[in-house]
């Protein structure tokens, strides 16, 4: 039996929000909680990190109808992200769960939820879900979301929410660190010594290195982002983000235009429905356009 006051999932959930989802699989298959309602939070945390290494198969096998509410809502996730033509059906249906009432316990249902709409860039909705709980995960996934509109205004609102709760939180030094790089200057030396702390109490893991990468590429200190992003790559040859912050640092360091694309193919590859692909997919078939017109005829 734990001790009370004891997290018993501390260490799985700290492996999962630092982006270290071997050792989160590991220590879920290992620990056998005192409680079921922990077995199924513990499972959540165990089938989110199948999906975050796009192992979709596993969850859809392994989780069925007759499994706790919270892993069915995990199941959807990676339903949607593995069945492209399934988005519509998949999305209609959380948005019928929703106006349906969703149990307001079931913080899972609406993490994911919002998942699905920030995936989406559906942000509005994305953010109603997430104002439905005090999870302190979801209030992350708020900050996330607000700064990706620009209101840096509403995500330090919800940072400070965030700190009142758990100021030494995992989840809360994260989003102090994403806060710090949206905000820029003098905070980005912040930022990177967050990301470095989490990296040493723990393990160097492709979203800590990414995110001190990241603060290197802001202050113009190319050369260290290349070799925080180098060891990502050894770590994850196909992440999306190593392999976008990879082309933007070798524009910068003026590698050859063939060391740049050969990052932007690999990145097209693996992750075609990216939003940085769609973007970049999206200026091509724009500047083709315009070409066009002034090619000889």
């Amino acid at each position: 039996m734990a001790a009370e006051g004891v997290d018993e999932l501390f260490g799985i959930k700290t492996a999962f929000y630092i982006g270290n989802y071997q050792q989160c699989i590991k220590e879920a298959q290992a620990l056998s909680p005192s409680r079921a309602d922990l077995s199924a939070s513990r499972d959540v945390f165990l089938y989110r990190s199948y999906i975050a290494q796009r192992k979709y198969g596993v969850v859809l096998d392994e989780v069925t109808n007759s499994s706790p509410g919270e892993l069915q809502a995990v199941r959807t996730l990676a339903d949607y992200l593995q069945n492209g033509h399934k988005r519509d059906g998949i999305i209609a249906d959380v948005d019928s769960k929703l106006n349906s009432g969703v149990d307001a316990s079931n913080n899972t249902f609406f993490l994911i939820a919002a998942t699905i709409f920030y995936n989406e860039q559906n942000y509005d909705s994305a953010l109603r879900c997430l104002h439905q709980t005090e999870d302190l995960e979801c209030s992350a996934l708020s900050v996330q979301t607000y700064l990706v509109m620009d209101r840096v205004d509403l995500a330090r609102k919800e940072l400070k929410r965030m700190q009142e709760m758990d100021d030494d939180a995992t989840l809360t030094q994260l989003a102090s660190a994403w806060m710090n790089v949206a905000t820029g200057g003098e905070k980005l030396q912040d930022a990177y010594y967050i990301f470095q702390e989490l990296a040493e109490k723990n393990t160097p893991t492709v979203l800590l290195l990414n995110g001190q990468a990241i603060c290197n590429i802001q202050q113009g200190k190319y050369d260290d982002a290349e070799g925080l992003l180098q060891e990502a790559l050894d770590k994850d040859s196909s992440n999306a983000e190593t392999l976008v912050n990879m082309a933007v640092v070798a524009q910068h360091l003026g590698h050859t235009s063939e060391v740049v694309q050969r990052y932007i193919s690999q990145l097209k590859d693996a992750h075609r429905n990216h939003t940085f692909v769609k973007a970049l997919t999206l200026k091509e078939e724009e500047f083709d356009q315009v070409a066009g017109q002034y090619a000889p005829q």
